[in-house]
C-alpha cells in the first residue's frame, strides 16, 4: 500500500532585510537600501554608540524605538489590514500593512533627533543634519510603496504615529525622567558599565575637545616637573 508523500509546509524569510525589487531597476535598488536604514541605525548606530559612548539619553531613545515598534505591531495586529496586491510578488502577504513599521521607526528617529539638537542648539543650528535626517526618511516612505509593501494610507498612518509617538517619547524622557539621570549614573549600574549623561553640556563635542587638550597638557606639564 503507498503512502501518500506529505507536503512541506511553506517556508517564511526573516522580513529583517528580506527587501525585493525589480531586477534591472536601479531606482528600485537604491530604495531597497534605503528600506533598510531602520536596520543600519539600530545595530549600526545604537549598538556601537552604546558600547563607545554609553550615553544615557541615547540609551532612552533606542529604548523609545522599541516601545513605538510594540505599539506599531500591537496596533497591525489588531487592525489587520491587508498589504497591497503586490505582496503576492514579493511574499509578504502573511503580514499585515498597516501602519508600516519603517516608516513609523524613521519618523520617530528623525522627530526625537531633531527635538534633541534643538534642546541644546536651538532648531534652527543643525539646518542641513535635520534636512539629511528627514530626507531619509521620507525617501524611507517613498521607498515603502514604490516597492510595493505598503500602500499611500500604510505609510502615512506610519509616518503620523511616528512623528506623534516621537514627540511624546522626548517629552516623557526629558521631563519625567531626565531628573533620574543624576541616580542612574551614580548607581552601581552606572559606575560598573560607565553610563553617563551629558544632556546638561549643551556642546558635547566641544567641551570633550576642551577636557582631552587639558588633559594632554597637564600630562606634559607633569611629565616636565618630574
Amino acid at each position: 500500500m503507498s503512502t501518500i508523500p506529505t507536503i512541506p509546509s511553506p517556508l517564511k524569510a526573516v522580513t529583517l532585510t528580506h527587501v525585493r525589487y525589480e531586477r534591472g531597476d536601479p531606482l528600485g535598488h537604491f530604495l531597497a537600501w534605503i528600506s533598510l536604514i531602520p536596520v543600519f541605525i539600530s545595530f549600526g548606530g545604537f549598538f556601537s554608540h552604546f558600547i563607545f559612548r554609553r550615553e544615557i539619553q541615547t540609551i532612552f531613545f533606542f529604548l523609545g524605538l522599541i516601545v513605538s515598534q510594540f505599539i506599531n505591531e500591537i496596533i497591525k495586529t489588531s487592525v489587520q489590514q491587508a498589504r497591497p496586491e503586490t505582496c503576492v510578488r514579493l511574499e509578504m502577504c502573511d503580514s499585515h500593512g498597516w501602519p508600516s513599521s519603517h516608516c513609523q521607526y524613521m519618523f520617530f528617529f528623525a522627530t526625537y533627533l531633531t527635538l534633541l539638537y534643538a534642546k541644546g542648539n536651538g532648531l534652527f543650528k543643525n539646518v542641513i543634519f535635520n534636512l539629511f535626517i528627514w530626507s531619509l526618511a521620507i525617501l524611507t516612505v517613498y521607498s515603502r510603496v514604490y516597492l510595493g509593501y505598503h500602500s499611500v494610507a500604510q505609510v502615512f498612518a506610519g509616518t503620523s504615529l511616528g512623528i506623534f509617538i516621537g514627540g511624546v517619547w522626548f517629552w516623557v524622557v526629558n521631563t519625567v525622567f531626565s531628573p533620574f539621570f543624576p541616580a542612574i549614573e551614580e548607581s552601581a549600574f552606572g559606575r560598573w558599565f560607565y553610563v553617563k549623561d551629558t544632556s546638561h553640556i549643551s556642546n558635547v563635542l566641544k567641551f570633550e575637545y576642551d577636557q582631552a587638550r587639558a588633559a594632554r597638557k597637564k600630562m606634559v606639564s607633569d611629565s616636565k616637573s618630574d
